[in-house]
């Protein structure tokens, strides 16, 4: 599908930037996504594994991001922040945000408890020594700090916060944003997906709770799912007015959040249909427009099971379905934004990535995209995104018509 002039009442995705275990940037996503290999092997970043554990933690990591810093202010930076100012730069020069007044831009950054890793080197570090601790851990501790660092970087000036929902914490990200530009607050506003620093107490939990595969791949939807990979990410989309004139991808039609009640990992079927309901209401749609589903689709057997009891419960039976974590792995707080990134970019291109390992589907008569990638001219889209502790989220994308 050809990019196109928005010619929409509803806020358009206007620049997309992102970061994979494929690498840096979109030309090195849509290589990864429409011939994928597989990106899982053993961790290695200091701090995730565990001295002794006799299984390795297996997931995806990112390069060192570009240089973009100052070597004084990279050095109190994390590696959560180097990577977002890398994704950042991307979109906002694609969304030619310098054109635009500072007052007039915002930050929503999607995530929570992002330092995890970070924060268990340092404590090991000064362990004896606590009087050379660096004083700017004073702020860095603080996710607030990928905020400051990017209103820093980068002219933000109409505001900046963060939201935490999880793994819905991404989507949450984008609805915010949306509102923002929708009601008139700023003219742009950037969801940031940021990267989620898991160390190995957190791995360890994960894969105590049995929610993370202790194999070497990740299978959504298939009768051997047995749980995510984690995959290092980050994304950032710039949301602008719909009259701003630049070249859009896509108009975020309507989205939803609700709370299902569940403190834990549980999935809540009825917790999934209301907020896909609610989000295609929004849009003014039924489930029969909608004709692709990014899925949430993490390898769980409870979360794939009951997603698919929601999609066929809100009547999305005929919709094209893939799984973008069977290519990436789960990046946790960043997932929501990297993978509606996925789906805009599928979206432009008028084609649709495959889904990996799904050799033997829960429900063979759903319309999945496989071994390979597919063409489809996508108009209506829907994105899913769940979170523990009752966090259920969905997002309507619609194509733009025009030339």
């Amino acid at each position: 599908m050809p990019s196109c002039r928005a010619e929409s009442t509803s806020p358009v995705v206007t620049g997309i930037g992102v970061a994979t275990g494929f690498g840096y940037g979109k030309a090195a996503l849509l290589a990864g996504m429409w011939s994928p290999q597989v990106l899982f092997a053993d961790l290695c970043r200091p701090g995730r594994q565990i001295e002794g554990r006799e299984a390795l933690f297996r997931g995806t990591e990112l390069a060192e991001p570009p240089a973009l810093l100052t070597p004084r202010v990279a050095r109190v930076s994390s590696l959560g922040g180097r990577v977002a100012v890398a994704v950042l730069d991307e979109a906002w020069h694609e969304a030619a945000l310098d054109s635009l007044a500072p007052e007039r831009i915002g930050l929503v950054v999607g995530g929570s408890n992002l330092n995890a890793r970070e924060q268990m080197l340092n404590q090991q570090s000064y362990a004896g020594r606590m009087s050379y601790l660096l004083p700017s851990h004073g702020y860095t501790c603080f996710d607030t700090d990928l905020c400051g660092l990017c209103a820093a970087h980068f002219p933000i000036r109409g505001f900046a916060y963060t939201v935490g929902g999880a793994s819905a914490s991404g989507v949450l990200a984008v609805l915010q944003a949306t509102e923002a530009v929708r009601s008139g607050r700023v003219d742009a506003c950037i969801a940031l997906g940021a990267l989620q620093d898991i160390s190995c107490f957190e791995l360890q939990a994960l894969s105590a709770l049995g929610v993370l595969s202790p194999g070497l791949v990740c299978r959504p939807f298939d009768h051997a799912h047995d749980g995510f990979m984690f995959g290092e990410s980050c994304a950032a989309l710039v949301i602008s007015r719909p009259e701003s004139g630049l070249t859009a991808y896509g108009s975020v039609a309507g989205g939803a959040h609700v709370a299902n009640g569940h403190r834990g990992p549980d999935p809540s079927l009825e917790g999934e249909v209301r907020a896909i309901q609610a989000a295609l209401a929004q849009a003014g749609l039924t489930a029969a427009d909608i004709d692709y589903v990014n899925t949430h689709g993490t390898g769980t057997p409870r979360g794939d099971e009951t997603e698919l009891a929601a999609l066929q419960a809100a009547g999305l039976g005929q919709a094209r379905l893939n799984a973008s974590k069977s290519l990436i792995g789960h990046g946790l707080s960043a997932a929501g934004v990297v993978e509606t990134a996925m789906l805009l970019l599928q979206m432009r291109a008028g084609r649709l990535h495959p889904t990996l390992h799904l050799e033997n589907p829960l429900l063979p008569e759903l319309d999945w995209v496989r071994d390979a990638a597919q063409p489809h001219a996508c108009h209506h889209a829907l994105k899913l995104a769940f979170g523990f502790g009752g966090f259920d989220s969905a997002l309507v994308i619609s194509a733009l018509t025009g030339a």
